[in-house]
């Protein structure tokens, strides 16, 4: 390895490529009151009465056609009515926002996140492009202290659900340098970890590749009997059916897919299960570089030997287990496609300048050494995952959309409207690509009080200047916000956005030897 790439990779450990490492902890001044100005969860639609949407274009999210010229009411964070325009009578005292000429769809939610950064910018951030509901997919102490602020009316954000630290084998991807991950070696471990998960507080155990099928199945009866969901990786050493048949609720990315659907598994599993990572390398991105070089070809080996019919047996077997796929395209996309990610990007003003300007250098030690015939080889990887996603709707396996947001060049709330054009690239229509980050996504994260817009339901909603079935990249004109039942127009979505990158501007590089964080899920099967 060369000195250059030696260099990147400490600067990955001190900055954190997969995420803005050591920001958390910054809090800052710059959306001091943003809560009391935009409101959130309990304090939203307190004293303020109804509020009635008139004169829109509603996308329900339930896969009916557009209703034109619908009036949509909110009240104490619920939506009361729904109804065509011309039949609604409101209350006296009603306020009233004509929005002739928009389009409202249910709140985003974002199925796999890594959030991490000021808390002055990451949850604004979100619920500000209309994410309103995010999965932490590696759940630490700040995510339960953002949720509880949220909940409190203290802080402006989406409604987290937030997953456990990341359970895995030993020795795991994951050095010491991003903070805790739960190592276990067999069943008893296993099973304390789940306990001890529980206890914490979060709301499923996060399982990852290195697990052994001792530990895993353990993991799995655990969580049954103490009624907490587990999902995550399909570990190396578990079969993606077997996964589903005792209740893995999510396959997160499509690398154990590529595995399963090859006529070579077998002989990839013997190959697969002689890699490994140094448990003496102290640098977890260093792992992750070791690991890309090692696994790339196995998946490629897993592409040649595709098989369709084994492909079809798999997909239908999930469907009818209940089992979701989140294929995070958008991490797979920077990892496998580098020479196509944007050398700049407007969005990119509302992260520290410190952690942007640090992204090439870091990707390219992170994908660095392949040869020409390996770029060529994982750009037809990728497009084979795009594929693969085609196929899994389909065949009728629930898709949830998730970017894997804590990765370079994802910002959080903006990536997910990435995604759903990368589920549209995919084959998707863009009404398919909506039900994977509303509908579909509420469906597989367990919350049935949001992701369609209908009486009784949670008032997150996002109102676009143009049509999203037209073209899916008009989620991203976005004329305002409902954030748990409180307007937010574009004037003060502006202001508070102006805040954000204010913050943003005057958060300080972490220090020498800060950690990391993130999942580098886009590493391996």
């Amino acid at each position: 390895m060369s000195e250059a790439t030696v260099g990147a990779q400490r600067g990955m450990a001190r900055r954190g490529f997969l995420a803005g490492a050591g920001a958390a902890a910054v809090t800052g001044t710059a959306l001091t009151g943003t809560a009391r100005a935009a409101g959130t969860r309990a304090q939203s639609g307190a004293g303020t009465g109804p509020l009635a949407l008139t004169h829109v274009t509603v996308i329900d999210g339930s896969g009916a056609p557009p209703a034109p010229d619908m009036t949509v009411v909110v009240e104490k964070g619920r939506i009361t009515g729904l109804a065509p325009s011309a039949r609604t009578r409101l209350r006296p005292g009603t306020r009233t926002v004509d929005l002739t000429g928009k389009y409202l769809i249910p709140g985003l939610i974002e199925a796999h996140t890594h959030s991490d950064g000021p808390e002055t910018v990451v949850p604004a951030l979100y619920a500000l492009t209309g994410v309103t509901t995010v999965r932490e997919m590696r759940g630490q102490p700040v995510h339960h202290e953002w949720r509880e602020k949220i909940r409190s009316g203290a802080l402006l954000g989406p409604r987290w659900v937030v997953g456990s630290p990341i359970v895995d084998g030993t020795p795991s991807l994951w050095a010491a340098d991003v903070g805790p991950t739960i190592e276990v070696r067999d069943a008893a471990e296993a099973r304390r970890a789940v306990r001890r998960v529980k206890r914490e507080g979060a709301d499923f155990v996060k399982v990852y590749s290195r697990l052994s099928r001792e530990a895993y199945f353990a993991i799995a009866d655990e969580a049954r009997r103490q009624g907490i969901p587990h999902l995550g990786h399909c570990p190396d050493t578990v079969g993606i059916a077997e996964a589903s048949a005792i209740g893995h609720r999510t396959i997160e990315h499509l690398h154990a897919l590529l595995l399963a659907t090859s006529r070579h598994e077998k002989e990839i599993r013997r190959r697969l299960a002689a890699v490994r990572i140094d448990p003496r390398d102290p640098s977890s991105l260093s792992r992750y570089h070791s690991w890309f070089q090692q696994v790339h070809p196995l998946e490629w080996r897993a592409v040649q030997g595709y098989d369709r019919d084994r492909a079809d047996a798999l997909f239908r077997s999930l469907a009818a287990d209940g089992t979701a796929v989140v294929p995070t395209l958008s991490v797979h996309r920077t990892l496998e496609l580098p020479d196509e990610v944007p050398s700049r990007a407007d969005e990119w003003k509302y992260l520290p300048a410190w952690q942007v300007e640090s992204w090439p250098d870091q990707l390219a030690a992170l994908t660095g050494g392949r040869t020409p015939e390996q770029d060529r080889q994982i750009r037809r990887i990728f497009e084979h995952r795009l594929r693969l996603v085609s196929e899994l709707h389909s065949t009728g396996v629930r898709l949830a959309a998730g970017t894997d947001t804590g990765t370079g060049y994802l910002v959080p709330g903006f990536a997910l409207h990435d995604e759903l054009a990368l589920l549209v690239a995919a084959g998707l229509t863009p009404a398919e690509a909506l039900r994977a980050a509303t509908r579909d996504a509420a469906h597989t994260l367990g919350l049935p009080s949001v992701g369609t817009v209908a009486r009784g339901q949670a008032a997150d909603l996002l109102v676009l200047d143009a049509d999203p079935l037209r073209d899916i990249r008009n989620t991203r004109r976005i004329h305002g916000v409902v954030v748990d039942g409180r307007w937010i127009p574009p004037q003060e979505r502006r202001r508070l956005l102006a805040a954000v990158e204010a913050a943003a501007a005057q958060t300080p590089p972490p220090e020498e030897g800060a950690t990391m964080t993130g999942c580098g899920c886009g590493g391996h099967p």
